[in-house]
Parts: structure tokens; sequence; C-alpha cells
């Protein structure tokens, strides 16, 4: 039944193409809601329509098309290629030549998604911007919250800790509190043709997996040739560009020794890469810069757990507001392959408290 209260509120969705932002399209629009949707064509798609496992690839376009002539609300497909390409491909790549390992879904999110996308948001006069993230917003004594989904195994958190305090504000995620299996059900009861479209898996602009091939094109000059170096200092053979190696990678190293290597270190500076035993992989303590914080302030010494990467479990640490925005982040346990350019996010059980980029 339509809820006659809402029918004036208007809220825009961010419409992927993808089951998640298809349901949430469909639960808004049953609960009474004025909804609009929206799908940002990212970059050149020819050589990915019906691509499965990219986002926003041509497919994604018009399954989101699609869904939306289904729920017969508006659709509209925005050209942000110029934009994609300047704030999150050549950062991508940028962050290869330095010898870093980038995650340019962050990127995206805190620059095209939640930036410009939020601002057409505005612009059509809605009064949110929901999305098929499995996040929660909860309202605390001093505002919107960001927590983690109540499904820790799609839990999205951590690619959202660049939200600022006032998108978060304006933000919606209706699945925040379902799982997986309970979004695909509410999509078949919705009529959804997508129900069972299997999830995104790859970069949406690097459809083949292959992100050298996007590198070597924007920057061929990234793929000199250099030594890799033992830890211990001595040579063990050449490389034909640091754009082939990433921290803790083991296969692949193209060199033969008596025991297993794995990349320690990268020097874009003199194109050394640094190799040797699993042991060295073993940080605790690394510095972040670029901190967003979402608490209300941050505590010159807090006990907080803070996740390296987005499929690994939290683990204990300390954090020490320093100068220049950057914090430092002693983990109680050693964690391995503390990687460059990967984010580090921060939380207080469920809650974000924020987070930042990694320096080396």
């Amino acid at each position: 039944m339509v809820n006659t209260y809402k029918t004036q509120e208007t809220i825009v969705v961010a419409m992927s193409g993808g089951v998640d932002s298809s349901t949430v399209a469909a639960m808004l629009h049953a609960e009474g809601y004025k909804v609009i949707g929206v799908t940002l064509q990212l970059y050149d798609h020819g050589s990915s329509i019906m691509k499965k496992g990219a986002c926003c690839a041509g497919q994604d376009i018009y399954d989101a098309s699609q869904v939306a002539a289904k729920l017969s609300i508006p659709h509209y497909v925005l050209d942000y290629e110029s934009k994609f390409k300047e704030s999150v491909i050549s950062d991508f790549v940028d962050s290869y030549v330095r010898g870093e390992t980038p995650l340019p879904c962050v990127r995206c999110n805190q620059s095209v998604k939640f930036q410009d996308l939020l601002k057409v948001a505005k612009d059509l006069g809605a009064s949110a911007l929901a999305t098929g993230h499995y996040v929660r917003k909860i309202n605390g004594k001093t505002g919107a919250e960001l927590h983690t989904g109540l499904d820790l195994q799609k839990d999205q958190s951590y690619f959202l800790f660049s939200t600022t305090k006032e998108q978060l504000e304006y933000l919606r995620f209706p699945l925040g509190e379902l799982t997986k299996e309970q979004t695909r059900t509410m999509a078949t009861k919705f009529g959804l043709f997508l129900a069972d479209k299997p999830d995104s898996q790859d970069i949406c602009f690097v459809p083949d997996g292959n992100y050298r091939n996007i590198v070597n094109k924007l920057r061929p000059e990234a793929n000199q040739p250099g030594i890799i170096m033992h830890i211990d200092g001595f040579e063990l053979g050449q490389h034909q560009g640091i754009i082939n190696y990433t921290i803790g990678q083991r296969r692949g190293l193209g060199i033969a020794f008596s025991s297993p290597l794995y990349v320690i270190k990268i020097d874009p500076l003199t194109r050394i890469v640094y190799v040797g035993p699993e042991s060295a992989l073993a940080a605790s303590e690394f510095i972040i810069k670029d901190i967003n914080w979402l608490a209300d302030d941050i505590a010159e010494t807090k006990y907080v757990k803070v996740k390296i990467r987005s499929t690994r479990p939290g683990e204990f640490a300390y954090i020490n507001k320093i100068e220049d925005n950057q914090m430092r982040i002693t983990l109680l346990a050693p964690e391995k392959a503390v990687a460059p350019g990967q984010a580090c996010v921060i939380y207080d059980d469920s809650r974000v408290l924020g987070g930042g980029w990694i320096v080396k």
C-alpha cells in the first residue's frame, strides 16, 4: 500500500544496475516516496558491454534503465567520464607509478559519487540520496554516525570512511540491516528480473582484471626496467617495471631462490623492488595521512580497532594524532603487507570513527 503522506518527498537512488541499488529503488518506491534513479556513466564502456562482474558497464546501465521502467520512475544517465578519469583513473595509475597499491573504489565514493552525485540529488530537489551499500547510518547524540552493516560478510563501511559528516546527514542506506540473501528475496518479491544477477567483482574500469594494461596506456614511461634486490642487500635479478609488483606479492616475481620470497618494499625513484621472507612483511606501526574524522574529536591517544584491508578483520591498535593531518597507528599485534596507498579505517565497535591513507 502506497504511503500517501510521503508521496511529496523525493529521494534520488544511485542505480548501478545491480541487484542492491535496484532493490533500494523498489523499496523506497513501495514506501511511497517519489524516487528518481540516477546512473553515472563513468568510462568508455564499449569494450565492456555484456561483461559480467564489472559495475557501470553498458549492460549495467541498460539494466538500471529497465528496472526504472518497471517501477515507472524517472531515470537519468549522466556522463561523468571526464570527471571520473581525472579524479579516479589518473589517481589509480599515478598511485601504481609511485609504487603504491591504490584503492579506486574509495576515491570514487570520495569524489564522483558522494560529491558530484550528491549535488545532482540536491539540484533535483531530493531530501536524500540513497545507495545500495551495506552500512548503517545511526542518529547519535551529536548527529549521524556511520556503522558497519549488520551482515559483516557484506559490510562495506571500509569503502565509505571518507564520507564527510555533512554528506552522511544527507545519505540513506536502506540495506544496512539486511543480508544479501534477504535483498535478493526482496528483489524477487518486487519482480525484478535481476534478482539473481552476480555481484560486481572487478574494478569497473579494468573489466579484464589486468590493471597493467591501463597503466601502460596512460603512463607508458612507468614500464621501465629495474633491479630486484633482496632486503639483505644482494641483487637477485631484473624486472620490467615496478607496476608489475605490489606489497606482499609472492607469485610472478620471475626469480629463483632457495626459499619463498615476497615483495617487501618498492622504491619508485630508484625502480628497485625489494624482496624478502614472509616475516619481513610484518609491521606494527605506520602513519596515515589525509584523515577524515567522523567522530566528535580525535583524542591524543585512543584504543581502537583498525582495518587495513576490506577483507581482513579489525585489529586492536592505539592511534596518536600527529601534525599535518596525520596519525600514527600502533598495532598490538603485527600485521602483514601494510601497503602504502591503501586505506586504514578506524572503528569503535561497529562505529566508523574515521580513517586515512597509509603512507610509506
